[in-house]
């Protein structure tokens, strides 16, 4: 047994783009990130006070979360290493702003998947601060998309495991396979 940790896994890496009046847009390395809500969608996004970032969500109150591709691990990691106050992370790694449709702040190019989201609300939770955003608008590269559905082979999406950066291997089933079991209502 261990004391209380952050100790579930994997988690989805995201870079969360924000951007504060009268400054360049800025991008943060999040892997606490996740869906919270289905109707209205809703993601969030957990940011310390302390960083670059988080005063740039709070004031604008839109961010973009971009799911990068296993093969921009390392700009993923310099953009959670660096601060926006001293660099630019778009010009470093060699991202591209691309204008977003429904909010101010905008997306990454290079991401095949875009999410538009206005901060619906801020909690408190100690150390961090979880933004929880109602999805505007989806933008996404036509080629990640099969039968309606992300192609996880296609847009290859990175994940974080207790400090280490993954790829997905393969699909080993689909949501509602255990129906063949019978048992199941």
């Amino acid at each position: 047994m261990r004391d209380p940790g952050t100790w579930l896994y994997p988690l989805p890496v995201v870079l969360v783009t924000c951007q504060g009046r009268g400054t360049q847009p800025n991008i943060i390395t999040a892997a606490w990130a996740g869906t919270v809500c289905s109707e209205p969608p809703m993601i969030s996004v957990s940011v310390q006070p302390r960083r670059y970032s988080h005063g740039l969500i709070k004031e604008r109150r839109e961010f973009v979360v971009n799911i990068p591709t296993a093969s921009q691990a390392e700009e993923v990691d310099y953009c959670g290493l660096v601060s926006g106050r001293d660099v630019d992370k778009f010009e470093a790694c060699g991202f591209t702003p691309e204008e977003s449709r429904r909010v101010s702040v905008p997306g990454i190019k290079e991401c095949p998947v875009q999410l538009e989201c206005k901060v619906h609300s801020i909690q408190t939770l100690g150390v961090h601060d979880l933004f929880i955003g109602e999805i505007q608008a989806v933008v996404h590269d036509p080629a990640v998309i099969a039968n309606g559905r992300i192609d996880p082979k296609a847009a290859d999406p990175l994940i974080y495991v207790m400090g280490q950066y993954l790829n997905m291997d393969s699909v080993i089933g689909w949501q509602g396979m255990s129906r063949r079991r019978g048992d199941t209502q």
